[in-house]
């Protein structure tokens, strides 16, 4: 994001959504923030620590959805913030409907993550979780966010109408590190619904992002369709990445982490790229129901 993304006459408003987030978060008392370490979690962190000081802790969860460098960088940020953190560790994959990946897959994972930390936040005397989803997740597929409503977890960024616009300007206000950082998805959304997810897939998507990242690709996927890998990278990176130098490294590399085929992907990177064909087949399927007179 640059300074002209918030135009001067909305600046006020973000900080007023500011003033709303802190009596929010005063309202539940004491939380556990879930921390991925991402933009919005760590806002979201950083807010309820001014808001709450020692009444507000990041609880974070290792799984082999969560990349080892963005454990690193969310530790690493809470070390410098001065704010607690709990660590569990979380075998995602025995979570039972989660491996088969479902369309619902992220509806079982966030429960099933939510509920424990829940749990955390009860052994450990916190009265609340909350978790940084914004105004514009609304806008796509997030069945996640219907276990948070279940089970009455809080979305204070949310509740306060802030977009991830104003989360990266106030962020870079505050002086927090990560407020240009990419956006980030666990894992996991890079495999097509009903393709099983194993360890050893989700290590060779880690890798390939990861190899992205090291040649400065900074908003990237790589998503995995059987032993093919489809990369997204902005379209303005599109010459570089075909230029044959790096493309024959990537290929290679790419190769070697046990893809069979790479590919382009030439409508570029976009958030929830795998929830398209959900979107088509629900279209198709309304089409059909109208032309059958249902």
């Amino acid at each position: 994001m640059n300074e002209k993304e918030l135009k001067q006459d909305q600046t006020g408003p973000a900080r007023q959504k500011l003033d709303a987030l802190y009596a929010c978060i005063r309202r539940l008392g004491s939380v556990c923030v879930a921390f991925s370490g991402g933009v919005d979690s760590a806002f979201l962190l950083k807010a309820a620590q001014n808001a709450l000081g020692d009444g507000a802790v990041a609880v974070t969860a290792q799984s082999a959805f969560f990349p080892g460098r963005e454990a690193e960088e969310a530790e690493a940020f809470c070390k410098r913030e001065g704010i607690r953190q709990i660590i569990c560790t979380w075998d995602v994959l025995s979570e039972e409907g989660i491996c088969q990946n479902p369309p619902d897959r992220c509806y079982l994972c966030k429960k099933a993550l939510m509920e424990r930390f829940l749990q955390i936040a009860a052994e450990h005397g916190f009265h609340a979780v909350a978790e940084g989803s914004h105004l514009d997740d609304e806008g796509d597929y997030r069945p996640g966010l219907h276990a948070v409503a279940e089970l009455g977890i809080s979305s204070p960024l949310r509740e306060v109408g802030l977009t991830k616009t104003e989360i990266r300007f106030l962020s870079r206000e505050m002086g927090l590190p990560g407020w240009a950082k990419p956006s980030f998805a666990c894992l996991a959304s890079r495999f097509v619904y009903g393709e099983t997810i194993t360890g050893e897939k989700l290590y060779m998507v880690e890798q390939a992002e990861a190899l992205l990242h090291t040649l400065d690709f900074r908003q990237c996927r790589v998503r995995m369709h059987d032993k093919t890998a489809r990369i997204e990278v902005m379209p303005e990176d599109f010459n570089r990445l075909l230029q044959a130098p790096l493309r024959e490294k990537i290929s290679q590399e790419f190769r070697r982490y046990g893809f069979s085929y790479t590919s382009v992907d030439l409508q570029g990177y976009r958030t929830g790229s795998m929830n398209e064909t959900l979107k088509r087949e629900n279209r198709e399927q309304g089409e059909h129901i109208e032309r059958q007179g249902g």
